[in-house]
């Protein structure tokens, strides 16, 4: 069986029996390039509708392409951190080490949920190396979290290491913690999906994560997550990538191209971009 057949066989298992009753379905949205364009970045879109079992696609060809996780795998390490017993809560402090670094959120103590909300880097690598490349390399395994490579350090894996991505595998990695599917506790769970709300409205909960880094002498910029309302779930998943390190406009393009797309869709209303 192919990794796509298998994938797409994988989610329908997975699935609640109303999606389960839809063939699984695709649409290509060619004209959202134009918004790739404006930022003057390359990269693709997937949105996965769960009650209809469709996929929407800009630029399929990136679908299992796989690219380094940057923080989106701060979503993976909360919940390692909490399972493990490391964290305690989303309020566990790590005291910051005087050290000044780039962003001035970061340079003061940080909780999880502080530490999720900023992206703060130096958090999440102390708790990586207090849960250990041993415990780590355990639960990316048993999650199935991308190419499961620890490689690079302990503490870097993830920002310049081994470890790898596809976008398809971005669904299916939400779309299990979104149904409770992963092997880790509900109460872990639960915090990670908790600090993951960056949109609360009385329309929709949006919870989602960005991530950056580099790759093969290119940017390397992702925004993943999730919308629920009332009666559906849309997972979605962006992967923006430029060789061009001075483009400023790069960090936010990232997730003006996420909320563009979800305004075309209409599954979000936002201002003028």
């Amino acid at each position: 069986m192919t990794f796509s057949r298998a994938f797409f066989f994988c989610i329908l298992l997975i699935l609640s029996c109303t999606a389960c009753k839809h063939k699984q379905r695709t649409e290509f949205r060619d004209d959202f390039k134009k918004y790739y364009d404006r930022y003057k970045v390359e990269g693709s879109f997937v949105l996965y509708d769960q009650n209809n079992n469709k996929f929407i696609f800009c630029n399929q060809s990136q679908f299992k392409k796989p690219f380094i996780p940057a923080s989106t795998f701060k979503i993976c390490n909360s919940l390692i951190g909490l399972e493990t017993g490391i964290i305690k809560d989303e309020n566990f402090i790590i005291h910051w080490d005087g050290v000044i670094r780039q962003n001035p959120a970061w340079n003061h103590d940080q909780d999880l949920k502080t530490a999720f909300k900023n992206s703060t880097v130096w958090y999440y690598q102390e708790l990586a190396r207090r849960v250990g490349g041993q415990k780590m390399k355990y639960w990316l395994d048993r999650v199935n979290y991308g190419n499961a490579d620890t490689t690079g350090g302990t503490d870097k894996f993830w920002l310049s290491g081994g470890l790898r991505i596809t976008p398809s595998q971005q669904i299916d990695f939400l779309i299990r913690l979104h149904l409770n599917k992963l092997p880790f506790s509900q109460r872990t769970m639960d915090i990670v999906k908790k600090i993951m709300i960056s949109k609360d409205t009385l329309g929709y909960i949006m919870r989602a994560k960005t991530g950056m880094a580099e790759q093969e002498n290119k940017e390397i910029g992702w925004y993943v997550g999730y919308i629920e309302t009332s009666d559906n779930v849309y997972y979605f998943a962006n992967c923006i990538q430029s060789t061009d390190k001075n483009n400023i406009d790069f960090a936010q393009a990232r997730i003006n191209i996420v909320n563009l797309i979800l305004n075309d869709l209409k599954l979000t209303t936002i201002v003028d971009l």
